[in-house]
């Protein structure tokens, strides 16, 4: 009943230009019923956390059982394969590692697309290549479904605090129903384009990033050898033209700030073996569109050689850890 309500309403707004009275009342009136989700990891157990804070039955599945425990006992119910998550909910986030996994839960032997109601809202936050969420697009519009690619940007901490940024690509008259999800776990919501653009923002802004956290894990080492107090050096920095999310957010050198995993032993966040993966991503993106990216490119070895020396856990910050081993402290 619901996929067939929703349905009717996306059809009531693409034919008009403005949103009329009844619609809102009875997009609101819907706005409550079941959401799915699959993948509760380091990002998605959060995420599901904060749609059960502001009151949706959510309905979640992870193939490892252990991860559902949390979201549970808040309240969520929990099933044993991705396709019954789509028996049961019309709107439903994917948070997953890899474009694999994203492929087997949605077209897999239990994935969403074997049980998924005409109508549904499917929304995949995980970060894959962008040519994999144009095929899962096409293959939930054979069957009456909408795909969105929505990654995600802003790590743990974010994902906890609902302050993550939304890259979302899709149909755009899906947007408001999709930002009304998204707004439970996010602080912006940002509309890219269609199919895969929203893959493309993440992409981009993760190379950059990888890039920027290498740079101040050079800087703050050098910094130090040099004599400077790292705190000094880091709120020097923080009021200069070097400032980057890097070196006032998240800083990878241990002891500057807390809260970070850089004072935890590099433990939680954003996993090396991740960034390594989002890198490969940029470089095949890149290579396709023969886009020359030099400093991608070696952000990305930097990251594969971590991964073969022990980092690949550990939060992509401990590149200021690895290099401080590389020159034999």
């Amino acid at each position: 009943m619901a996929a067939v309500l929703r349905g009717s309403l996306c059809l009531v707004g693409r034919c008009r230009k403005h949103v009329d009275f009844a619609y809102v009342c009875t997009r609101s009136m819907a706005s409550k019923t079941q959401v799915g989700f699959v993948g509760l990891g380091n990002m998605g157990n959060p995420m599901a956390k904060n749609l059960l804070k502001h009151g949706y039955p959510v309905i979640a599945t992870d193939v490892f059982p252990e991860s559902c425990k949390e979201v549970q006992e808040l309240g969520a119910q929990i099933v044993d394969n991705p396709a019954e998550v789509a028996d049961k909910a019309d709107r439903i986030i994917t948070m997953l590692p890899s474009s694999p996994n994203v492929i087997d839960v949605y077209t897999g032997p239990n994935g969403i697309l074997k049980k998924v109601k005409k109508g549904s809202l499917l929304i995949d936050s995980s970060t894959i290549d962008p040519s994999v969420s144009k095929e899962m697009a096409a293959a939930a519009e054979k069957l009456g479904a909408v795909f969105m690619d929505a990654p995600v940007s802003g790590g743990v901490g974010a994902a906890s605090s609902g302050k993550l940024t939304f890259m979302v690509g899709g149909v755009e008259e899906e947007f408001t129903a999709a930002k009304e999800l998204l707004s439970c776990m996010g602080a912006n919501v940002v509309y890219c384009g269609q199919v895969g653009t929203g893959q493309a923002a993440k992409i981009c802004n993760n190379m950059l990033l990888a890039i920027g956290m290498i740079g101040t894990s050079e800087t703050m080492n050098l910094g130090i050898r040099l004599g400077l107090d790292p705190k000094l050096l880091a709120k020097i920095l923080n009021m200069s033209s070097g400032r980057c999310w890097s070196s006032d957010t998240y800083n990878p050198v241990p002891g500057v700030m807390e809260g970070v995993p850089s004072g935890n032993n590099y433990q939680g966040g954003f996993g090396t073996q991740l960034m390594a993966k989002d890198l490969g991503l940029a470089q095949n993106t890149a290579t396709n569109t023969r886009t020359p990216v030099p400093l991608g490119s070696l952000a990305h070895q930097i990251y594969r050689m971590m991964c073969a020396r022990g980092y690949a856990n550990k939060d992509f910050s401990s590149v200021f850890q690895f290099l401080r081993e590389e020159e034999g402290q």
